[in-house]
């Protein structure tokens, strides 16, 4: 006789219910206090769950903060960016495209990625190997756009393929949308238009 695992929807339901309410609370304290300010008993109360709960849940706080950042990082908009990117031979729409996929992605994530990342980075070393496995992430990505631009010849003379990826990072990186929209209260169709204009005026070739 061979046994099966019983598995009840239910179950699982309230389980995602609950991880759900934890993170959310994480978010909110985290958003409020700063990461460092904020306990695991006080992520549990706020949850309406008990301590243990959170651990079995999610984890401990760096692995709360991962499970907070991990839908930015996977953001749909990335990839199809990347695949837009591929598809196209304009060397302008390249980067045009590049810049509306990393403004979708801090759009969406903003009050997280700006209010508790970039404003106000955690110093702790497991929180620090997340933030630069998605800074890696984030250049591998730009990376792909600056090879695809290489591809169509399109670069300036004076613009080789690793300070094309430099130039990617300065103006579509993270600080780029931190500095203007988080910073200097930019809209982000003004950043957006800016940033394409001044990329494509330093990385190519004049038309």
């Amino acid at each position: 006789m061979t046994s099966r695992k019983y598995h009840s929807p239910l179950r699982a339901h309230s389980a995602a219910a609950t991880r759900e309410a934890i993170l959310g609370s994480a978010q909110a304290l985290f958003l409020a206090r700063g990461y460092a300010g904020v306990t695991i008993g006080e992520i549990a109360e706020a949850g309406k769950v008990a301590v243990p709960t959170v651990y079995s849940s999610v984890g401990n706080k760096p692995k709360i903060l991962a499970a907070l950042l991990e839908p930015a990082l996977t953001d749909p908009a990335i990839a199809e960016s990347l695949a837009a990117v591929e598809d196209s031979d304009d060397p302008r729409a390249v980067i045009a495209l590049t810049a509306e996929g990393t403004r979708l992605t801090h759009e969406r994530h903003w009050d997280l990625v700006y209010g508790l990342f970039y404003r106000d980075p955690p110093g702790e070393p497991a929180v620090k190997a997340v933030l630069d496995k998605g800074t890696d992430d984030y250049v591998e990505a730009l990376t792909r756009v600056a090879d695809r631009l290489a591809a169509l010849d399109a670069l300036r003379a004076d613009v080789n393929r690793a300070e094309a990826v430099d130039l990617l990072w300065f103006h579509l990186g993270p600080h780029a949308w931190s500095t203007l929209v988080g910073e200097r209260g930019w809209a982000f169709d003004r950043a957006q238009s800016w940033i394409t204009r001044a990329a494509c005026r330093e990385l190519l070739q004049e038309s």
